[in-house]
């Protein structure tokens, strides 16, 4: 039988000592250099709460969302009216849009979630396709094509961060706030429960587990995050349009969160770093550029198709399996 202490030593030696020191240097590196990679690296950052969010609804539950930009687009839209438009500080706005988010997510969630597979795929995507017409029509809330403009940056009271790399540091402890909440969820009885859900929801349900309940609940968590990631979104940037709420979103989280790793901790942070990082690194390839970047991704996804986050798991399990027959 394996001891406390030996599997306490075997979760934190190998992956997540390793991943936290290639992360801090990453960090590091960036904040050093300044300039744009500070942007690129925030983009990550705020992707990666959302991608965290999605993960726990698909990864962890085994439902599809292709809708979740419509959350990221309330977190947005309900800052920027908040803050730029009623004053309010982003302190503030922040739990509030967070709030509202929920309780829309609880509203839409209740129905929609009674279907399932591509049924339920579609619903999410029509939510989706609804918050984005929304956004364009409703000219006197949104500001229509011309975007929201004006919108403060984090801070508290007087007090901004006006240097990007003052919040780029409050988007990684944000991101990693999400992180250690997603983990926590995950190893808790409600993690355990939609784990079985995503088993096999008849025998989650002879188990004596509420489906209906417990999916709604991971679909309002999956919410709020996206919620946090548009509000961070509005304030990091200081404008919002609805195209940053689009398809794009949409298939620019389901590539990070498949090529990072679906259904693990760490798996939307490596993707969102890599997607966001690959345009940059091909830039100087011009027009091949694109290609060049498709062929990346697809060779990654065919060659890793547990994402890239498994990687020094598997490795280590090949190396302790190759260490145990030695011995």
């Amino acid at each position: 039988m394996t001891s406390p202490a030996t599997t306490s030593t075997r979760r934190l030696s190998p992956v997540a000592i390793g991943g936290a020191l290639a992360g801090a240097a990453l960090l590091a590196v960036v904040l050093l250099q300044g300039g744009y990679f500070v942007t690129v690296i925030g983009f990550a950052a705020i992707y990666g709460i959302f991608c965290t969010g999605l993960n726990f609804f698909m990864g962890y539950t085994g439902q599809a969302s292709f809708g979740q930009n419509a959350f990221a687009a309330l977190g947005g839209y309900g800052t920027a009216i908040l803050c730029a438009g009623l004053g309010w500080q982003p302190l503030l706005a922040l739990p509030a849009t967070m709030l509202i988010s929920g309780a829309i997510a609880i509203v839409v969630g209740y129905p929609t979630l009674r279907l399932r597979g591509h049924y339920l795929a579609m619903a999410t995507f029509a939510l989706g396709l609804i918050t984005y017409e929304l956004s364009v029509e409703w000219i006197g809330l949104t500001q229509g094509y011309m975007g929201y403009a004006g919108i403060p940056p984090l801070g508290i009271g007087r007090y901004e961060l006006t240097s990007d790399r003052q919040q780029l540091i409050v988007l990684v402890i944000v991101l990693l706030l999400g992180v250690w909440i997603a983990q926590r969820l995950k190893d808790s009885r409600f993690g355990r429960a939609l784990r079985a859900i995503a088993g096999s929801e008849a025998a989650a349900n002879a188990l004596g587990i509420d489906i209906a309940r417990y999916k709604l609940a991971a679909f309002v968590v999956a919410a709020v995050y996206a919620s946090v990631a548009g509000s961070l979104f509005a304030h990091f940037i200081g404008f919002i349009s609805p195209e940053v709420f689009g398809l794009s979103m949409v298939t620019l989280s389901f590539t990070m969160l498949y090529l990072g790793g679906i259904g693990t901790i760490w798996g939307p942070i490596v993707g969102a770093v890599i997607v966001s990082m690959l345009p940059e690194l091909f830039r100087g390839l011009k027009e091949l550029q694109d290609i060049a970047y498709a062929v990346v991704l697809i060779l990654i996804l065919i060659f890793f198709p547990r994402g890239l986050a498994a990687l020094p798991g598997m490795l280590w399990r090949r190396r302790a399996g190759k260490t145990d027959g030695a011995s």
